[in-house]
């Protein structure tokens, strides 16, 4: 028999490439012999690297670049095994966990992730994948044109690199970039659809996170507000109020207008990476799953882009999740999904489930397995 393994970590409790070996485990003690193929997803944010990677082959490339506030810092990206595409993680150069104790999005910036585009495209490479999630940042992406060779100039006709504070000071910008660039396809994996500004924008949702209070909240829109107006102006296309403009610092809106990206949602970018169309077709069950089924989980996240995907071969998706909100399973159903199986086998609070995710994830699993060997 051949399973595919695709689920999203259960966050704070089991990663993607956990859950896949404790489901190959219970594989081969009930199917040996199987063919069991494992694709750990990751969101974009930290671990985006590691799990293409681990899912398709390639090359860590470490690099030295720009930190959060602009100091020297060593991280890497991965080449993929077809040598021709690179992912880029954003956090490994702008995330939270860089800043901890001196969060300050006003200051931050996105420079390196830049940095590491360019160096991808020295190398060659010809598709570049940057994953948006975990960001410091509130620049639109600023440092990372910055980087690229955009210019920004204030009233005075002065060059510099805007951060999230410094936004209101552009008047003027050149995107002229580098001529490295040519011929790269840059796509951005993008699981929200926030616009750029406003009450459901950037700073708003996200700069509390980030470190801002309220005042700093209203700055950083307010310069969100004004670069907005610049880039629907001088790129004749609604960049600020786009589907996901808003995502890392509105580093969307800054791929949008800056590179032309493509914002897609990450689970369609893994799809597609893996041939997972093709991995399908002859495969007898897949195993996808992730925390939490709900709502969000159902627009366009994990579950429901693997569960389109196998509908349309007609192949039996089975959830592995943590707990599901019975009000919405039947949406998971209607889009692909045969069946929701929770891990959890007693009523006992969460924060006391946890401790038992790997434990409980294997005896349901083995349930599961159980059930289909007598079913064949």
């Amino acid at each position: 028999m051949k399973f595919v393994l695709i689920p999203d970590s259960f966050k704070g409790t089991l990663s993607s490439s956990q859950i896949c070996s404790i489901l190959k485990e219970e594989i081969e003690k009930i199917f040996p012999g199987s063919d069991v193929i494992s694709i750990p997803v990751a969101d974009g944010g930290e671990g985006t690297v590691a799990a293409f990677l681990e899912a398709v082959g390639g090359t860590p490339v470490p690099v030295r670049v720009k930190g959060p506030f602009f100091d020297d810092v060593d991280c890497s990206y991965g080449i993929l095994k077809d040598g021709c595409t690179a992912v880029i993680e954003m956090a490994s150069c702008a995330g939270l966990p860089m800043v901890e104790g001196r969060k300050n999005p006003l200051k931050t910036t996105t420079y390196g992730v830049g940095e590491q585009i360019l160096d991808a495209a020295l190398r060659g490479i010809k598709r570049i994948i940057v994953g948006l999630g975990g960001s410091c940042t509130n620049d639109a992406a600023c440092g990372l044109a910055a980087a690229l060779g955009i210019k920004f100039y204030d009233g005075a006709g002065q060059e510099f690199v805007p951060t999230g504070g410094t936004l209101s000071r552009i008047e003027r910008i050149d995107y002229t970039k580098s001529p490295l660039l040519e011929g790269i396809e840059i796509q951005a994996m993008c699981d929200i659809t926030n616009p750029m500004y406003g009450p459901t924008g950037a700073a708003y949702v996200f700069g509390p996170q980030k470190g801002a209070d309220a005042a700093m909240v209203e700055e950083l829109d307010a310069g969100l507000r004004h670069l907005g107006a610049l880039l629907d102006r001088d790129t004749g296309y609604p960049v600020s109020t786009a589907s996901g403009a808003g995502a890392a610092g509105a580093m969307g809106a800054g791929m949008l207008a800056f590179l032309g990206s493509k914002l897609l949602p990450g689970i369609q970018v893994v799809l597609d990476i893996v041939h997972f169309d093709s991995l399908i077709k002859d495969a007898d069950y897949i195993f996808t799953g992730e925390g939490l089924l709900d709502g969000q989980s159902l627009c366009g996240k994990v579950v429901s882009g693997i569960a389109g995907r196998a509908k349309l071969q007609d192949k039996p998706v089975i959830a592995i999740v943590g707990g599901v909100r019975d009000s919405e399973i039947q949406s998971a159903y209607e889009q692909g999904v045969t069946s929701v199986f929770t891990i959890n086998r007693l009523p006992v609070p969460l924060a006391e489930s946890c401790t038992f995710s790997a434990e409980n994830l294997h005896h349901t699993a083995a349930d599961i397995l159980r059930l289909i060997r007598v079913s064949k």
